[in-house]
């Protein structure tokens, strides 16, 4: 068989097996079936040090669709366009006593998101918890066509309005 025919095959065996994972979420995470998949970033904007950033992103269902794993590299570029670094992320969601919930870790730091407003196969807005002398965070996802609108924000501790840190959009891919 030549080798166009072998990865076309290959690519109609695959396509069943991530509508497969996607259908196998746990009842309580299938509204987040939209972020499945692979996903590549144009330039986000960085607020805090007026860069840009790139980067991907691979979010599947694990532990027999239990929990979504976001895996992700980052790429940063200072206000030049000069690079500044870059570091890996990861990102557990799952649902725990009727909330879902998330964990993000990248190294340096880990952000417990405590609760979300998820509006079915369309976005997800994750939040910590208000501490008093902590800063808060949000996180959200917003899907527009095969685009995935990011935002995370911060409020910083005793206030209430929350600040952008960064913004961005990935591309799913094929």
């Amino acid at each position: 068989m030549p080798r166009s025919r072998r990865v076309f095959a290959a690519a109609l065996l695959l396509f069943p097996a991530l509508s497969a994972r996607a259908a196998a979420l746990k009842p309580e995470l299938s509204g987040l079936g939209f972020l499945l998949g692979s996903w590549s970033s144009g330039t986000g904007k960085v607020a805090e040090t007026g860069g840009t950033s790139t980067g991907s992103s691979v979010i599947t269902a694990e532990a027999g669709g239990a929990v979504l794993l976001r895996r992700d590299h980052t790429n940063l570029f200072d206000r030049s366009g000069k690079p500044a670094g870059g570091f890996d992320q990861i990102m557990t969601i799952y649902a725990e006593g009727g909330a879902v919930h998330a964990d993000y870790f990248d190294g340096d730091h880990i952000i417990h998101y405590t609760s979300a407003v998820v509006v079915p196969a369309k976005s997800v807005t994750f939040m910590t918890a208000s501490l008093p002398g902590a800063p808060a965070f949000r996180l959200a996802y917003r899907l527009q066509g095969k685009s995935l609108a990011i935002t995370f924000g911060m409020t910083p501790p005793g206030q209430t309005v929350f600040h952008p840190i960064a913004t961005g959009t990935l591309r799913k891919q094929p």
